[in-house]
C-alpha cells in the first residue's frame, strides 16, 4: 500500500499542529514551516475542514485549528476521508488482478499485515503523537 501525496501532506499538517493544538495556524504559516505548495496546502486545508478535522476563521488574525480533541482524531479516520475506506484493501505489490480467487503471492501474508496496521492505524491519535513528540523533547530527541 502507497498512501498518495495528499495523505501524506495532511499526516504532515496535522501532527505539526497537534505539538501545539490550541494554536490558531495560518495558511501562509504552515506553508511557510511545511514547504507544501500553497495551492495545494489550501486544499488540502479546506478538505480536513469538510471532513470535521480543522475548523477555519477567516480574517486578519484567522486561521485554522482543530474541530475535534486530539484522543478523537485518529489515522484511520485521516486515510478513509483522504483515501476512501478501500485504501488498505488494494493488493500488497499494486497488482490489479489481485483477487481472493486469483491471489497474488504476497496475498495471504498482506492480509495479516493489513489487519495490524489498520489496528495500529485506528489505535493511534493525534494526542498520542503529541505525547511522543514531547517526550522525544524532553529527552533532547531529534524528531522526524
Amino acid at each position: 500500500m502507497i498512501l498518495n501525496k495528499t495523505t501524506e501532506y495532511a499526516f504532515t499538517i496535522l501532527g505539526f499542529m497537534a505539538t501545539r493544538e490550541e494554536e490558531m495556524y495560518s495558511a501562509e504559516y504552515l506553508h511557510d514551516q511545511l514547504k507544501i505548495p500553497r495551492r495545494y496546502l489550501r486544499r488540502l486545508l479546506t478538505d480536513l475542514t469538510k471532513h470535521g478535522f480543522l475548523k477555519s476563521s477567516l480574517g486578519r488574525n484567522g486561521g485554522f485549528v482543530f474541530a475535534k480533541e486530539l484522543k478523537e482524531i485518529n489515522f484511520q479516520m485521516v486515510l478513509n476521508a483522504l483515501e476512501g475506506s478501500d485504501a488498505l484493501t488494494t493488493c500488497f505489490l499494486g497488482f490489479s488482478c489481485c483477487v481472493v480467487d486469483h491471489p497474488c503471492v504476497m496475498h495471504d501474508t498482506w492480509v495479516e499485515a493489513r489487519s495490524k496496521m489498520i489496528e495500529t492505524l485506528t489505535n493511534t491519535s493525534l494526542a498520542d503523537l503529541r505525547e511522543k513528540y514531547q517526550r522525544d523533547i524532553a529527552k533532547n530527541i531529534p524528531t522526524i
